[in-house]
């Protein structure tokens, strides 16, 4: 009897070593326990978690996604070009799930605050351009599911004027020195241009006024403003003054060959830098001109990624806080691989990172002054059957 008792605490306490072997593991490599996922509803799991990451503890906030039961959307402040709003106000005012803080943006007091650093599109209309060969997350909501890619597109505008082909070189944006750039009814009442250049305004493709050295001209509901400067803007007056129709024209380089057919219902946002890449790590920060403190400092971070078993995940890891040091890109690349993902992308962080699920915030920004308003949001609805 005695020599059974002691088989059986041999037999208790080997299994107990195992699961402090497995839990171990687990807090080691970022593991998510199937416990720790909670439904928030259908098609939308989350889960809170905190890891120790290179000698300091830090607090992350997971949402796995089923792309076919809910779908992705990108939407900026405002519902405009430029500006800014706090993520959940964006996610409220959708109706959304939840939401997480997406792209990089310009951050200060003009008027030019929340413009989108990179590609930004919502429903196939760009409303700012490409930049630097950042990665982009690219969001295709079919019918029955959302299809997501990251890639490194670049999307080339020009219009035809007359004989003439002329580069865009900009989309609702700051205009400056010898410069063109397209202002479209999400940037504004008007362009907010100096008075020093050539604006010409166009209502369905046809030029209705030609404005020299005047600026900030009105930019029509059903229309668009070329507003040129310098060298650009005299060459712009010229040609205009020549036609009397502005054909606008799109060209694509990268955009991935199952979404050629479907590019007007497209949203894109820019983040940097890519993180995974076909299973692997592969942080490309040279290549998108970013640097290594940026990467190796720890920081709050918001990501995304698709797993190996279909569905998306969006994450945020707090930092600058006792409670939680935030992440480096190296050790949140090698947490997302582990969490499964086969492709990843980091997004805008810092004080912008923010996650919000079920009418709250679930993470705690970093900004003394609490939630920061941002540019762009991505929010996550239920899908309409």
């Amino acid at each position: 009897m005695k020599r059974q008792g002691n088989n059986k605490l041999r037999s208790v306490l080997k299994t107990r070593l195992a699961f402090l072997c497995v839990l171990w593991l687990g807090v080691s490599v970022g593991h998510v326990y199937p416990q720790q996922w909670k439904r928030v509803t259908n098609g939308v799991e989350y889960a809170e978690i905190r890891r120790e990451v290179s000698g300091k503890f830090v607090d992350l906030d997971l949402l796995r996604l089923d792309l076919r039961k809910v779908r992705l959307d990108v939407h900026h402040a405002n519902d405009s070009a430029i500006g800014t709003e706090t993520t959940s106000s964006i996610a409220k005012r959708k109706k959304a799930v939840a939401a997480i803080n997406a792209g990089f943006f310009r951050l200060d007091r003009s008027v030019y605050a929340g413009d989108p650093v990179g590609l930004f599109m919502i429903d196939g209309k760009a409303l700012s351009e490409a930049t630097n060969d950042r990665i982009q997350m690219i969001v295709n909501n079919g019918s029955a599911k959302t299809d997501v890619r990251f890639a490194r597109t670049k999307l080339s505008l020009s219009m035809r004027l007359g004989a003439e082909t002329v580069s865009i070189n900009g989309i609702d944006r700051e205009r400056t020195a010898d410069d063109l750039v397209m202002y479209t009814p999400e940037f504004g009442a008007t362009t907010n241009s100096s008075s020093v250049g050539t604006e010409v305004v166009v209502i369905k493709g046809v030029i209705t006024a030609i404005l020299s050295d005047v600026g900030n001209a009105a930019i029509p509901r059903n229309g668009f403003v070329i507003s040129a400067s310098g060298k650009m803007g005299d060459r712009l007056r010229e040609l205009a003054r020549m036609s009397a129709s502005v054909i606008l024209r799109q060209e694509w380089e990268g955009l991935p060959a199952e979404f050629h057919w479907d590019r007007g219902k497209l949203d894109v946002v820019t983040g940097v830098p890519q993180l995974i890449r076909n299973g692997s790590i592969d942080i490309t920060w040279e290549q998108e001109r970013s640097s290594k403190s940026f990467v190796e400092t720890r920081h709050p971070r918001t990501a995304v990624a698709k797993l190996k078993d279909g569905k998306f995940l969006l994450l945020t890891a707090d930092g600058r806080s006792d409670a939680s040091a935030g992440i480096g890109l190296n050790d949140l690349a090698k947490l997302m691989l582990e969490l499964g993902a086969i492709d990843a992308i980091n997004l805008d962080g810092g004080g912008s990172t923010t996650m919000y699920v079920n009418g709250e915030i679930v993470n705690k920004p970093s900004d003394a002054t609490g939630e920061r308003k941002v540019s762009d949001a991505i929010v996550v609805t239920l899908r309409r059957r």
